[in-house]
């Protein structure tokens, strides 16, 4: 079977340096839907961490070269070097939790030997239907399939109770 996260050399040495720094992040948006067996394409990984300032982030990213830019002005923050190509960094999930909280949800899968935290595909789908962004719209129904289908060949008998995802409202 393919990859379905395909990643260069250095793209997945940069995720073993995350992993082996002890960094808390998760795979996030269509990129950990596809992991999980959605039929969606996306162009970029986005990652979701704990805390930017973590010093282990910044020795995590120097040991391959890597390196973590700040939100300047109208530029999001961002990773910069070798293997940072396709990596975004989210800094909230619309209609989810605090990272904590979304991370004891969080689904282990492998890749490329390595077995990272995927922000499950529930939690994507909500997170996509509270953001109410138009290149969503037609993304919502394959991801509502996916989950669907996921939910029909899972095993645990607590899984299938829940088939409708709902939505948290962000708080003012």
């Amino acid at each position: 079977m393919a990859e379905v996260l395909p990643l260069s050399e250095a793209e997945v040495a940069l995720l073993r340096s995350l992993v082996k720094s002890r960094v808390r992040f998760m795979v996030v948006g269509l990129s950990a839907a596809a992991m999980q067996g959605a039929p969606v394409v996306t162009q970029d990984v986005d990652l979701w961490f704990e805390d930017l300032s973590d010093p282990r982030l910044m020795v995590a990213l120097r040991s391959v070269g890597a390196a973590y830019v700040p939100p300047m002005s109208l530029n999001p923050p961002m990773l910069a070097g070798p293997g940072s190509q396709p990596f975004d960094i989210v800094l909230r999930m619309d209609g989810l939790g605090k990272f904590r909280e979304e991370y004891r949800r969080v689904k282990t899968i492998r890749v490329a030997g390595l077995n990272l935290g995927v922000l499950p595909l529930e939690r994507i789908l909500v997170s996509k239907m509270a953001a109410r962004r138009s290149k969503y719209l037609a993304v919502i129904p394959v991801l509502r399939d996916a989950l669907l289908v996921a939910l029909k060949t899972s095993k645990a008998p607590a899984a299938r109770r829940r088939t409708t995802p709902t939505v948290r409202r962000p708080r003012r």
